[in-house]
């Protein structure tokens, strides 16, 4: 292959492309998302959507949520899991690293929850692969100053 056929991929194809994969470790039944927290090209953390540390995940338990029959976009007080956005900004937390500056690679657009940590994590930039309905956190980051493109 020449350098003139091979195409390699922009940064945030890259960044993409990782979250992709790390989507993959999910332990949620309805929706696999994968995130990650990067600085200067480089990543600072990343997180996928699932229960706690250490407790049974929904994909051994089953999911509270299917079972009350719970639309999606709605009472995320009612699931086990954290949101993979939510993951990687709690690792980072937890190994003293700051994410203050970051672009947020995620799969899919936050919810009004994440995006509020988002924008007390002081993150700049989310690139995002596909949509979640949810105005409130697409009008919150919007009024915070926060691009966010699709890739």
């Amino acid at each position: 292959m020449t350098d003139e056929t091979r195409q390699r991929p922009s940064w945030d194809e890259y960044f993409m492309d990782i979250v992709g994969v790390v989507a993959r470790r999910s332990t949620c039944v309805r929706r696999n998302v994968g995130a990650a927290l990067v600085r200067d090209r480089r990543i600072l953390s990343t997180g996928y959507n699932g229960a706690p540390s250490g407790m049974v995940h929904c994909l051994d338990r089953g999911c509270l949520r299917l079972e009350m029959k719970v639309p999606s976009g709605e009472r995320h007080e009612l699931c086990r899991g954290l949101h993979a956005e939510q993951n990687a900004i709690i690792q980072a937390a937890l190994h003293g690293v700051s994410v203050r500056g970051a672009t947020l690679y995620c799969t899919n657009h936050p919810c009004v929850i994440c995006a509020k940590m988002i924008i007390n994590a002081a993150i700049v930039r989310i690139v995002i692969r596909d949509g979640y309905q949810d105005d409130l956190a697409a009008e919150m980051l919007q009024e915070a100053g926060i691009e966010v493109s699709r890739s």
